[in-house]
């Protein structure tokens, strides 16, 4: 049968995938490590290979090229896939999937863990209290206030669905509006200009394109409430980081919640890292065990159905 390569390093704990492949057959190679891989390191551990299983390691053309022309598929074992040169491995036959869904409730559950850490800055008084102050930090409801959502795919969805609990109301920004969130949770859709001046709260939810690239930059924040909190579970490259960091030290806005950077892991001298208005988790978003074995499982059934002959379920989308 087939070898399979893992660099993800939460699909090489989990026994569930793990246990589809193995009862398929198949030989696992795992190759992980305490950060993604970039193409250096990537480029020797896909040779040989007949399928690989990434997190977000840098999956370059010149990855997959010294994988062919045994590599038949990665499989994402999430729903972003800009590390992956999706053209570049249709052109050499080699099947790029997702794993849809799998995290969106996990992810949905942070964007309000960072929320309200930073509206009620939960981090610097639990250390104050461990330290021996006992000084309060005064914080802001969510309650009654505009959450702005940039991007109402699943993940938004799922946010929609928890602010109308939390008592927010909801503005959205997408290019396709959906229906059910007009009428089951009163979402008014806005062009982005007015989501940005209008948020209380911002969250983004959409990939990185040549259009949304740096989305988030002097421009736009110049724009938005000196009150107003930004969550960003989705893609750092949306956000123009200098530019924040301005907006952010010079209280411009009001704080940052960030489970993910332009650069991971973020160097330690990464200017928003000294900010006390600024919250950070390690990309943390998707990592639950229900999530990770939700994305393990969903990875593992992709191999196999294309180390066996099948078409797979959840392609990744090819540039036109």
């Amino acid at each position: 049968m087939g070898k399979v390569l893992i660099t993800a390093r939460s699909v090489a704990a989990n026994r569930e995938g793990l246990a589809i492949l193995e009862a398929a057959g198949h030989e696992i190679v795992t190759h992980v490590g305490d950060r993604p891989w970039r193409e250096s390191e990537m480029l020797g551990a896909v040779v040989g290979m007949d399928a690989a299983i990434v997190g977000l390691d840098s999956i370059t053309a010149a990855v997959l090229s010294a994988g062919a022309p045994t590599l038949r598929i990665v499989a994402r074992n999430g729903v972003g896939y800009n590390a992956v040169d999706v053209a570049a491995a249709a052109r050499l036959g080699i099947a790029v999937t997702l794993a849809p869904g799998a995290n969106t409730v996990s992810v949905a559950e942070l964007v309000f863990g960072l929320m309200l850490s930073v509206a009620r800055r939960i981090p610097a008084q639990d250390i104050d209290v461990r330290n021996g102050l006992w000084k309060r930090a005064l914080g802001c409801e969510l309650f009654g206030k505009t959450l702005a959502i940039i991007g109402t795919g699943a993940i938004g969805s799922e946010v929609i669905k928890r602010a109308r609990a939390f008592g927010m109301s909801i503005l959205a920004n997408d290019l396709v509006q959906n229906p059910d969130l007009i009428e089951q949770h009163g979402v008014r859709y806005v062009d982005r200009a007015t989501a940005f001046a209008e948020a209380d709260y911002l969250t983004l939810h959409l990939p990185v394109t040549p259009e949304t690239r740096h989305m988030v930059d002097a421009a736009t924040l110049a724009t938005m409430k000196g009150t107003a909190i930004i969550v960003n579970t989705a893609r750092g490259d949306l956000i123009d980081e200098a530019d924040l960091h301005d907006a952010l030290a010079s209280g411009r806005i009001a704080g940052y919640g960030a489970d993910t950077f332009s650069a991971e892991p973020p160097h330690p001298d990464n200017p928003l890292l000294k900010l006390p208005n600024v919250v950070a988790t390690p990309h943390a978003g998707a990592y639950t065990a229900e999530s990770v074995s939700r994305c393990s499982v969903m990875a593992a059934e992709e191999v196999v159905r294309v180390l066996s002959g099948r078409p797979v379920l959840h392609p990744a989308p090819v540039p036109a």
